[in-house]
């Protein structure tokens, strides 16, 4: 027996990183899964980011599991077209009681270099972006007449202030903000919303040259390797690593997703190393 026995979770950004990780894990503990992701490039954003075959990848470990998913391409800045996929998912499984509200991106500059598209970028993707899932889920919950759960990915950026990352510093505290206010909208419907705070987890997201450099600008690229950054990494920390792995985030968000937080809403969930203590 599984903690999510019968239940359909929808995650976003699900085609590598915490997404995948997220979507394993529950799929792990019974669940089926809904899974969007942009699969392709947005301008401001200085590293590679997922594709289709990354997607495949997922729905093939997914599978392996014994586990139904759904996996389609959407971007969280377009509802309408996000909407559809999460309709169809929904039509196609039968029905919806968890959210992993996990797509995001990363970029970085100083609030006096941000371009408008670079900041319209973040806050696309990490704050409407998630607005736009709580919208286009919400009402499938509610009509299950279960309730359910819904589970934001933040960051310690949500809850401290980052220099050279101030529209990601923005967009993640705009999550805090919509977490809240939708655990106090929904909890009638017994419907749970919590957010997850991470310190750097270790994806693609920071694993690449351009984070490198940001960390490390005194540096020549060839000294740049992940022991040396790590090293960097590590100050941030309270407990001696230099990043969390995705699958202790998923953890959280499982325990989020399960009825063993079941009384458990509002809450900003730190996986932060101490990060945040600092």
């Amino acid at each position: 027996m599984g903690l999510l026995d019968g239940k359909v979770a929808f995650v976003s950004g699900a085609a590598r990183g915490q997404g995948r990780s997220h979507a394993l894990r529950l799929a792990q503990e019974g669940a089926d899964i809904i899974a969007v992701d942009i699969t392709g490039q947005i301008g401001t954003v200085p590293y590679p980011m997922s594709t289709p075959d990354d997607l495949q990848q997922t729905v093939k470990e997914i599978e392996a599991l014994d586990r139904r998913i759904v996996a389609t391409q959407a971007d969280v800045r377009d509802f309408a077209g996000l909407k559809a996929q999460v309709d169809a998912g929904v039509a196609e499984l039968g029905r919806l009681d968890i959210v992993s509200a996990n797509a995001g991106i990363f970029s970085f500059g100083t609030l006096e270099e941000l371009t408008d598209e670079s900041w319209n970028d973040m806050l696309g993707v990490n704050l409407t972006g998630v607005w736009h899932t709580i919208k286009a889920t919400v009402p499938h919950i509610r009509a299950g007449g279960r309730g359910g759960s819904i589970i934001l990915t933040s960051s310690t950026a949500g809850l401290m202030a980052i220099p050279n990352i101030g529209h990601y510093v923005a967009a993640k505290h705009g999550v805090v903000g919509l977490m809240k206010t939708a655990a106090l909208e929904l909890a009638q419907d017994n419907i749970r919303v919590n957010s997850v705070h991470p310190t750097s987890v270790n994806t693609d997201m920071i694993q690449n040259a351009a984070t490198y450099e940001l960390f490390a600008p005194d540096l020549e690229p060839a000294q740049r390797t992940k022991e040396v950054i790590g090293e960097r990494f590590q100050a941030m920390n309270v407990l001696p690593i230099p990043w969390v792995e995705a699958v202790d985030i998923s953890n959280a968000v499982l325990w989020l997703a399960s009825d063993q937080s079941r009384y458990v809403t509002g809450l900003e969930l730190k996986i932060d190393a101490g990060q945040t203590l600092r």
